[in-house]
């Protein structure tokens, strides 16, 4: 008897963690979120407002040192997303500009090119690190698998608009330069330098720039 219940109890266990490793269900049409909490508007307080965002037409500022600029829509920005599973961005990236490689932790994106000439690609997880790449025209459609490392480059002479959708209201964004060279507190130089086989001035270097 005792160890069907603990048959039963890890059964439970194991399919509480594939419910929670995904965006939350929905048990209801909407829960729009309440200012700054995770707490659900009563939904006779809900208005049209709730599930609209404007300012994606706008482009982004890609005077920065990697020549983009991404403008989420996410729960956060739109809070009608919480709990549907989806959401998006606007990537603007300047000529010769890139969108650093990065990963999203909870979400897989599929890009549409609006206007230019866009070079993508991303890399699968070890032992292979297989580098799947693609130049984009106006029009093309690129996918790029949940958490893989993935980029874009602007390969043309004008601007890049493209539309990411992601398949979580809150995909998070890893970009690998800025969180391994960036972090707070900083990764042991010891660390990044057997780790990357660089000399440690270059790697104190890389930290300075972050």
């Amino acid at each position: 008897m005792a160890s069907l219940s603990l048959i039963l109890l890890l059964s439970l266990a194991f399919s509480l963690s594939l419910v929670f490793a995904t965006d939350p269900s929905t048990l209801q049409d909407f829960c729009v979120t309440m200012l700054g909490t995770s707490v659900c508007k009563d939904p006779k307080l809900v208005e049209a407002n709730d599930f609209f965002f404007s300012g994606l037409h706008l482009a982004g500022n890609t005077t920065n040192p990697a020549g983009s600029k991404v403008t989420p829509v996410f729960a956060a920005q739109l809070p009608g997303l919480n709990t549907l599973g989806i959401s998006l961005a606007r990537i603007d990236i300047a000529p010769w500009g890139v969108n650093p490689p990065h990963s999203h932790p909870r979400a897989t994106e599929i890009l549409t090119v609006v206007e230019g000439t866009l070079e993508v690609g991303f890399i699968t997880s070890n032992p292979e690190n297989r580098h799947f790449t693609k130049i984009l025209q106006k029009g093309d459609v690129f996918v790029f698998p949940i958490g893989l490392i993935h980029y874009q480059r602007n390969i043309g002479y004008g601007n890049v608009v493209a539309i990411a959708a992601l398949s979580s209201q809150n995909p998070g964004a890893i970009t690998i330069s800025n969180a391994v060279f960036g972090a707070t507190p900083e990764i042991s130089s010891e660390v990044l330098t057997k780790a990357f086989q660089l000399d440690r001035t270059v790697i104190n270097y890389l930290q300075s720039k972050f």
